[in-house]
C-alpha cells in the first residue's frame, strides 16, 4: 500500500482488507472481491442489482476488469467518486486496490485527486496522468481504462 496523498492509498490484492477500522476500502476488481462480496462465480447477469457495484458502510466493491478495450460504465466511476468523497469528507483514510496495483486502483486515485481534491491538474486525463505519475511511478494504465478516461474525462464528475 502506497500513500499518494494525505489519507489516500493505492494497493494491490495483498492490500485487500474489508472492514479495516478508520479506512474506507474501494475494491476495484471483479475477481475475487466483487464476486465474493456479491456471492457468484463466473459472470453476473447485467440485470442483477449489484452488477456494477456493491456498497457496504466502509467498503465499495466494483465489478471492474482491465480489458484492452473500454468496457467500462460511467456509472461505476460516478458511484466511486460519490463513495470516496463522502468517506474522505467524513475523515476516513481511503484505500483503493486492484489485483496488481498498476491500472484500475491508481486510475481511480488519479480521478479522485483531480476531480475532487483538485490536488493534480484536472483539465484532461493526459494532464492528470502526467502529474499523477510523479506521485505513483508504478502507474501503468491498461489500454482500455486509458482510452475510457481520455474520452470520458469531461463526463465523469
Amino acid at each position: 500500500m502506497i500513500e499518494v496523498h494525505t489519507r489516500l492509498n493505492v494497493g494491490n490484492g495483498e492490500s485487500c482488507r474489508a472492514g479495516l477500522p478508520g479506512f474506507a476500502v474501494v475494491h476495484a476488481c471483479k475477481s475475487p472481491c466483487h464476486q465474493n462480496s456479491v456471492g457468484y462465480r463466473g459472470s453476473l447477469p447485467s440485470h442483477h442489482p449489484n452488477y456494477l457495484w456493491l456498497q457496504r458502510p466502509q467498503d465499495l466493491y466494483l465489478n471492474l476488469i482491465d480489458p484492452p478495450v473500454p468496457l467500462f460504465k460511467i456509472e461505476s466511476f460516478r458511484c466511486y467518486l460519490t463513495f470516496a468523497t463522502a468517506q474522505y469528507g467524513d475523515g476516513a483514510t481511503l484505500l483503493i486496490h486492484c489485483n496488481q496495483g498498476e491500472s484500475r486502483a491508481p486510475s481511480l486515485a488519479l480521478l479522485f485527486l483531480a476531480k475532487r481534491l483538485r490536488a493534480i491538474p484536472a483539465g484532461s486525463f493526459l494532464e492528470a496522468k502526467k502529474a499523477f505519475s510523479m506521485l505513483y511511478p508504478a502507474y501503468g494504465p491498461g489500454a482500455g481504462i486509458e482510452q475510457f478516461l481520455t474520452t470520458q474525462w469531461s463526463e465523469i464528475s
